[in-house]
């Protein structure tokens, strides 16, 4: 199992939108393709409060790669995303990582 650490830093003031596009709209998208979420969070201490962190759980990187694909092709996706954003674009910047686990780590 991988895990790949998703990090949206948001437009100022532009949080509570993407919480709200997660929880109505791309939820529901990743369930179709089988995309797995591992837990989400938001910022209490740090350099942001207008960030967005979340794992997303992989059986490989080809599993990301196909289902990622698929996802970000889907004109479903597409025009609720658009829809979302016609006030403006909701996130500045996404920092994303693939993580594999230690042989010492509770999470595998």
């Amino acid at each position: 199992m991988i895990h790949e650490l998703r990090i949206y830093h948001c437009m100022p003031g532009r949080l509570p939108d993407l919480l709200k596009r997660f929880e109505t709209v791309t939820l529901g998208l990743w369930d179709k393709h089988g995309i797995r979420q591992a837990g989400f969070w938001t910022t209490l201490v740090g350099e942001s409060n207008m960030d967005l962190t979340y794992l997303l759980a992989w059986e490989t990187l080809a599993e990301r790669e196909s289902k990622w694909t698929a996802f970000q092709a889907d004109p479903e996706w597409l025009a609720k995303r658009a829809e979302t954003e016609k006030n403006g674009q909701i996130v500045a910047s996404i920092t994303n990582q693939i993580l594999v686990p230690t042989a010492f780590s509770a999470v595998r």
